[in-house]
């Protein structure tokens, strides 16, 4: 069984940085799709960002200012995290889609193993 783990959260201030890091425990990140989703209170969940092979992919709201990268060695996929804006708080997932195709790496209908989340707070 595939168990994506989530590390990294915290509370910071507007336009600190933050790196969440996911592990997928039982499975690898080079296979498929690794992606990271997020729900605020109230919110549904929403896709931020995602690495296919060589490609990666971005939300409107966060490109520009997120970047992930997947380090195979490590068997890790981390988001950095820059310019942080009280609205990017939320609960953060990590998923994993090892039979996600390219077009459905935004829908988290998508991935079938989910990490615990780990929570991101921005204080203004």
């Amino acid at each position: 069984q595939v168990q994506p783990v989530e590390s990294g959260g915290g509370l910071v201030q507007v336009g600190d940085s933050l790196r969440l890091s996911c592990s997928p425990s039982g499975g690898t990140v080079n296979r498929g799709a690794m992606a990271w989703f997020r729900q605020a209170p109230g919110k549904e969940r929403e896709f931020v960002s995602a690495v296919k092979g060589g490609s990666t992919y971005y939300s409107d709201s966060v490109k520009g200012r997120f970047t992930i990268s997947k380090t195979s060695a490590k068997n890790t996929v981390d988001l950095q995290m820059n310019s942080l804006r009280p609205e990017d708080t939320a609960l953060y997932f990590c998923a994993a889609g090892p039979t996600v195709i390219t077009s459905e790496v935004r829908n988290p209908g998508a991935y079938q193993h989910w990490g615990q989340g780990t929570q991101v707070t921005v204080s203004s």
